[in-house]
């Protein structure tokens, strides 16, 4: 068996696999858990990230609103499956010249020392990665810019390596991306980002076809006694659009742009009415992935066709075995 290296959540959501089910992930019989109109002027609700705080939880949600403006909201859970989602929009301090706002969307947090960080797509003159910080979910200070444009799915990582801060990003351009690959980069104060190194990408052939359009980094990483466990998206064009899969793959706990192992096969994709109908047909994005040290076990929080929440849940077991059964062979 392999195991979780961090903290007990003993009130992590959990549901278990239902019998006679064959997937490494499965659904929250309740799911949606945040439906488009949880707020007075909400058009949709999904893509956002959670983490354990103070007896329960708290988290940041990309609300888009009845005028389809993208921002970013922070939101307070007990359980992490009833939420109660902020009216206004998080308001950051700092430096005028990247609080201004274009657009936010698409955030994690991430918990490292006595600090929540929160990453997210930032517009400035094109999408890019905004970092910011707070302790309560309440005061938020706003960094640099992680990069230049253009940028999207910045993830942290939940501790330094080798001394450094550390995130997985995906270089884009200014539309819609017809390509992704992901990518690491290390920074000593949060501020200057370098020493880039290529994980991986795309798949252009029916080997892992699911994920031959583009990729990008998911939830932040999950450390195992075997590597840092990762789940991404992926997606495929096809002749009715863009359909986004979760996938999952390991990398090296020191050098983590080497990738030790990758699944071929996905592990959720759009199946539920939910999932395939909505503003964006056919997507399954994850944002955020609750863990727990002592079990195992992981509750996945995902943006359903943007437009609602939803929640899975799986085991480390489950997604290492699955990964070694249909590996992607390189």
């Amino acid at each position: 068996m392999s195991k979780i290296i961090g903290e007990a959540l003993s009130n992590i959501p959990w549901q278990d696999k239902p019998s006679g089910y064959n997937a490494p992930v499965w659904r929250y019989t309740h799911n949606p858990i945040i439906q488009r109109d949880a707020q007075l002027n909400s058009n949709s609700i999904f893509n956002s990230a959670v983490v354990p705080f103070e007896e329960g939880y708290a988290g940041v949600f990309r609300c888009d609103s009845r005028s389809v403006s993208m921002d970013i909201f922070a939101g307070f859970s007990q359980d992490g499956l009833q939420w109660e989602i902020n009216e206004n929009p998080i308001q950051f301090e700092g430096d005028e010249y990247v609080t201004k706002r274009e657009y936010r969307y698409d955030p994690r947090v991430c918990r490292i020392d006595d600090r929540f960080y929160i990453s997210w797509c930032n517009g400035y003159h094109g999408p890019t990665i905004g970092l910011a910080y707070t302790y309560d979910f309440k005061t938020f200070h706003q960094l640099e810019n992680a990069f230049l444009p253009y940028n999207r799915n910045g993830v942290l990582f939940p501790r330094k390596i080798n001394g450094k801060y550390a995130m997985l990003s995906r270089p884009s351009d200014t539309g819609h991306t017809p390509f992704g690959d992901i990518f690491f980069s290390e920074s000593p104060d949060l501020t200057y980002w370098g020493k880039h190194r290529y994980v991986m990408g795309t798949i252009n052939s029916d080997a892992s076809a699911w994920q031959s359009k583009k990729i990008g980094p998911g939830p932040i990483p999950i450390e195992t006694d075997r590597g840092w466990l990762l789940i991404y998206h992926g997606v495929i064009n096809t002749c009715n659009g863009f359909v986004y899969r979760m996938g999952v793959a390991l990398l090296d706990l020191h050098e983590p742009w080497k990738v030790l192992a990758r699944s071929r096969n996905y592990i959720l994709g759009p199946e539920t009415l939910y999932e395939c109908v909505g503003d964006v047909p056919n997507v399954t994005f994850p944002c955020a992935a609750l863990s727990d040290g002592d079990t195992g076990r992981i509750a996945i929080y995902y943006g359903c066709a943007d437009t609602v929440t939803g929640v899975a849940f799986t085991t480390v077991d489950e997604l290492l075995d699955y990964m070694d059964k249909y590996p992607l062979e390189n």
